[in-house]
């Protein structure tokens, strides 16, 4: 048996699975069914496995934290609360509304990362939806999704991913942060905007959204919701700013918070805790499982020598190289366990920082194609779900075609020319 091509076609089988959902299972189950199944085979040792389960205790942390958070806020009404203060500022315009949320979502992202975007925005554009009485939702929720990737870039928080690439004590002070990605990620952003609104122009204009919305109460636990999460972007940009990991301060905040809000209600856990979806974490094991059985395969050898190839020789070539490829490989693999892997590479291959800089735009960038893409996607989808709405994997992928290409080229070419 060639070990090799069984190891990558159980990895193409598990991925084909979280993509398409045969039989509507959870994308977890197809994770952890091919991490499993390597094991048993015997093509990747338990101990290797562990260790692959156990490279995403940051993230499992960061994830855990922002449930948490997403979660008690809205049970406490603060996304009922700023989607009706969202609906009131749009004046009856459904352009205005999807511009608004938009920028909202950049703000997120920027300051809580893209995982919290799709985690928190997305139930609260819900929310606007049904305050602004909207008829099909869909076209502003579809704003969480691609401005969770297209603005992950921003800073070195706005997505778990950046510390990822840039891992090893190789993370750039904030203010080079800036110097090298504000062009890229202002045409990331401006780019994805314009498509995304072109995309949906047909919609918006058949839409009527209500011109007087009830403002409702926000009750103390509300605030303290709305308190704890912005207490979290700013102990995010502390710990970037030392370069601490963002799980567990992520999650002490979150669970602080959900703590607070329980005590002053005198409720238990349980209220909070069986609406969180849970599954989310194997799924990202599961990943991370597939990563370490594609490193045994000599993958990361060779990704280090081809980089290190092509940026002797052109470095301009290595940029474009580089960035497209990765964007296209994080639709296959998730861009987290790809991030690991060009991380790891380019460490290992002593790459020029502008060429890092285009793997991480296409790292950030790239899943904005799939459903699979990055796992803020992912966290979109299940968020979308639990809204009673539902899109398929090739519709994504239909519109994805149209919006991610064009922003990639637009923030590659400015690190291009900047760089």
């Amino acid at each position: 048996m060639d070990t090799y091509a069984t190891t990558w076609g159980i990895a193409a089988l598990a991925t084909a699975g979280v993509i398409v959902r045969p039989w509507r299972l959870p994308e977890a189950v197809w994770a952890v069914a091919g991490a499993l199944l390597l094991v048993l085979l015997q093509l990747l040792p338990w101990q290797e496995a562990w260790t692959g389960v156990a490279k995403g205790l940051d993230v499992y942390l960061f994830l855990t934290g922002m449930m948490l958070l997403a979660e008690i806020a809205r049970k406490e009404g603060l996304f009922d609360w700023l989607a009706a203060l969202a609906t009131r500022l749009a004046r009856g315009s459904p352009t205005k509304l999807f511009g608004l949320i938009y920028v909202v979502g950049i703000a997120v992202t920027t300051f809580l990362s893209n995982d919290a975007t799709a985690v928190v925005l997305t139930p609260a554009v819900a929310a606007a939806a049904r305050a602004a009485r909207v008829s099909k939702p869909l076209p502003y929720l579809l704003i969480c999704a691609f401005i969770a990737n297209a603005a992950s870039f921003v800073l070195p928080i706005s997505n778990p991913a950046n510390l990822v690439v840039y891992g090893g004590g190789h993370m750039p002070p904030l203010a080079a942060w800036l110097a090298r990605f504000a062009l890229p990620s202002v045409l990331s952003i401006v780019t994805t905007y314009l498509v995304l609104f072109w995309t949906q122009r047909a919609h918006l204009k058949q839409e009527e959204i209500a011109l007087h919305v009830q403002q409702p109460h926000l009750s103390r636990c509300g605030k303290v919701a709305g308190l704890g999460i912005c207490l979290t972007a700013i102990l995010l940009l502390l710990a970037s700013r030392f370069a601490v990991d963002l799980g567990l301060p992520t999650f002490v905040a979150g669970f602080v918070t959900t703590l607070l809000i329980l005590a002053l209600k005198q409720e238990g856990p349980w209220v909070v805790v069986k609406d969180i979806s849970w599954g989310v974490l194997p799924l990202v094991a599961g990943l991370f499982v597939l990563v370490e059985a594609l490193d045994r395969t000599g993958l990361l050898r060779l990704l280090s020598d081809a980089l290190h190839s092509a940026s002797a020789q052109n470095p301009a070539k290595a940029m474009w190289l580089g960035g497209v490829i990765v964007a296209f490989v994080s639709n296959l693999i998730n861009n987290l366990p790809a991030g690991l892997l060009a991380g790891a590479a380019v460490s290992a291959s002593h790459t020029s920082p502008n060429v890092t800089g285009s793997i991480l735009i296409g790292v950030d960038l790239g899943p904005n194609l799939s459903v699979t893409g990055s796992l803020a996607t992912i966290l979109w989808l299940t968020a979308l779900r639990r809204e009673g709405q539902e899109i398929t994997a090739w519709q994504f992928l239909k519109l994805g075609a149209l919006v991610m290409p064009p922003a990639l080229i637009a923030a590659i070419a400015a690190l291009v020319v900047t760089g």
